[in-house]
């Protein structure tokens, strides 16, 4: 059964697209004040985020979410933005904040997921795509593995139906009160993840760099460098 053991994390990697990196996407758009109100509008009763934050989420409700700290918003988005079939350790009505212990770690993830969507779309060729880096710090006990729950809740795939076991038992402790789970990174042997249950959990939040990660369908290989903007 997973243990509990006390991990101990500064400065974890979580990799966003950098166009959902701010409040809205509506912030950049150039239109007339009153067209932005009433898009802004539609985004709030739309949102799952600030559907969440005003308590239309049965799941996790305001009390849980982080308000008045700095980037808020984006570990709100973790819990509330929870996929149609939800992830490797979050079901589809509550989400979780998942991070690689190693910059390199969240990249490979990112970067396989991506390349399944190319893959679906057929598209061909290379592409370039670019993700801010958010960091987080952790210090609390969280559960670890044992060999027979990696072996069957660590499966890569296929997707969705090998998360089948990773959610049940996910869901099982976070209503036992864990916090969350530390385990080795399906996408890259060398690397650790943690799927954070609790949002006050996620200690600090801040923007790191800005990486660009090209990448195509039908091979692994990739390259990604950090985005310098001109001043």
């Amino acid at each position: 059964m997973a243990h509990l053991n006390l991990f101990e994390g500064a400065g974890t990697h979580r990799l966003i697209p950098t166009k959902y990196s701010g409040e809205s996407v509506l912030e950049v758009l150039s239109l007339p004040p009153g067209v932005l109100a009433d898009l802004s509008e539609l985004d709030a009763a739309t949102n799952e985020r600030t559907i969440a934050e005003h308590g239309g989420n049965r799941a996790i409700g305001p009390g849980e979410l982080l308000y008045g700290v700095p980037e808020a918003h984006i570990v709100n988005a973790a819990f509330t933005h929870h996929g149609a079939h939800g992830g490797r350790f979050h079901s589809p009505q509550r989400g979780a904040w998942y991070a690689g212990v190693e910059l390199e770690t969240s990249v490979v993830k990112v970067a396989f997921h991506k390349r399944c969507f190319l893959e679906d779309t057929r598209l061909t060729g290379q592409y370039a795509f670019d993700y801010r880096d958010f960091l987080a710090d952790f210090s609390g006990e969280f559960h670890y593995l044992d060999a027979n729950e990696s072996q069957t809740c660590l499966q890569p795939g296929p997707i969705p139906q090998c998360y089948g076991a990773s959610q049940e038992l996910a869901n099982a402790l976070l209503y036992a009160g864990s916090n969350g789970i530390v385990y080795a990174s399906v996408r890259r042997s060398s690397g650790t993840c943690i799927a954070c249950f609790r949002p006050a959990l996620v200690f600090h939040p801040r923007r790191g760099h800005e990486y660009s990660i090209t990448l195509g369908p039908g091979t692994q290989e990739l390259s990604f460098e950090e985005v310098i903007h001109p001043v």
